[in-house]
């Protein structure tokens, strides 16, 4: 892969060589080379439609699918121990691989699952036209800020149900799916989501901060359709969704390993079964998963309190559970299998996760290969590295490469 990544040129650019250098936690020095250049960009084809759901610090498609194009062959387990909303484990599942993913947060698995079996989209109108709307169910005087009493009617009615279907054991690919889209219409910017504007769609504010929003905005919820904006969006999702998609996307389904554990206990995974793993952990504390959910854990009936989501603040603990990951990923891995962890650039580019988690996979027992900084034109200029990155956050894409011996 080095020679390939040296003579990348598919989008103009040369690649510029540069090197991570990191230490074991025994004080050993280790050396990687780190290629910089656009290795995947917002110019290539569109990734498929199934992936259009919204989820914080998510990466793109083409992140996965460049690895796993080049480290599997069909028919190849492929896993993400933060499966978040998904990406690596639909990606893979597209491209023909048996889809693995772990999150300790049960709303990923409700992401996640219904697009690797995506019902007939005649099947989820016929199932929203059955569901009983007008129900009269109890719900926090908090959510009127952001939904208009008609819709918060309509939501608490649909979430009964779907509550309902799971707890008689009735609940089925098509309620799944209705649930999954529900999720991704809670909140967002625009008459396409169920609330007033609020903050982007992957995230939640407070009913506190919404009321000052709207304070802000002079505005109120208005009434919205919800089966009509889910059957619109359901139609949104499944537009790449042809027969041949959905003949690779079942085959997958049928072998899937989708959990709800921590990412460092997965005994349903078998030693030695995993040929590639593409990740992103949490970064030091810059994203809270459970506070942003919140209005997403209410709608599955889960008390986002007890999801127990690991957050980091200094690099010394962060490192001590990155460890945990990766001896559990060295126990799935196949030997030859390879692990791509992507990491960012956090607090203005005075910690580079790359080079703390270089130590964490060599004390797994595994072969640091590269560092991969995927280099967009849109970005600023980062001194620290000399390359293009923004100011701040996780824009520009630094991927760590592991091989197990």
């Amino acid at each position: 892969m080095h020679e390939e990544l040296r003579r990348f040129r598919e989008f103009g650019a040369e690649t510029r060589v540069l090197e991570t250098r990191g230490r074991t936690f025994s004080g050993d020095p280790i050396q990687v080379p780190a290629y910089v250049n656009e290795f995947w960009t917002a110019r290539q084809r569109q990734a498929s439609s199934l992936h259009e759901i919204s989820y914080r610090a998510c990466f793109k498609p083409q992140v996965p699918r460049f690895f796993i194009d080049r480290l599997t062959k069909p028919g190849d387990a492929v896993h993400d121990p933060f499966m978040g909303r998904g990406t690596t484990v639909v990606e893979a599942a597209l491209l023909g691989r048996i889809p693995c993913g772990c999150d300790i947060n049960p709303l990923s698995r409700h992401l996640v699952r219904p697009r690797l079996n995506p019902p007939a989209l005649e099947a989820v109108a016929q199932r929203l036209a059955e569901i009983p709307w007008a129900g009269a169910h109890e719900a926090s005087d908090d959510l009127l800020v952001f939904y208009h009493p008609q819709t918060l009617q309509q939501l608490c009615s649909l979430r009964a149900y779907l509550l309902e279907r799971r707890e008689s054991a009735a609940l089925d690919a098509v309620d799944e799916w209705i649930w999954m889209v529900a999720l991704n219409r809670l909140t967002g910017h625009s008459n396409g989501f169920f609330s007033v504007y609020t903050l982007p769609p992957n995230q939640a504010a407070s009913a506190t901060a919404q009321r000052r929003i709207n304070a802000k905005r002079s505005q109120a919820p208005s009434p919205r359709d919800v089966a009509q904006l889910i059957l619109k969006k359901s139609r949104q999702l499944m537009r790449d969704c042809d027969e041949q998609t959905r003949a690779t996307l079942s085959r997958g389904a049928s072998k899937a390993h989708l959990l709800t554990e921590p990412a460092d206990a997965t005994p349903a995974l078998a030693d030695d079964s995993i040929a590639l793993a593409v990740t992103s952990p949490p970064f030091l504390d810059i994203v809270d998963y459970a506070a942003d959910n919140w209005l997403r854990c209410w709608f599955i009936g889960v008390d986002p309190g007890s999801v127990r989501i690991s957050m980091h603040k200094k690099i010394d603990p962060w490192q001590a559970a990155m460890s945990d990951v990766f001896r559990e990923l060295s126990r799935v891995l196949q030997p030859g299998g390879h692990v791509a962890f992507e990491v960012g650039e956090v607090r203005g580019g005075l910690v580079r996760l790359e080079e703390a988690v270089l130590p964490c996979g060599v004390a797994a027992g595994l072969e640091p290969l590269l560092v991969l900084i995927n280099d967009q034109e849109f970005t600023k200029t980062a001194n620290c590295w000399g390359v293009d990155n923004n100011a701040k956050g996780t824009n520009s894409n630094r991927i760590v490469l592991f091989r197990k011996p």
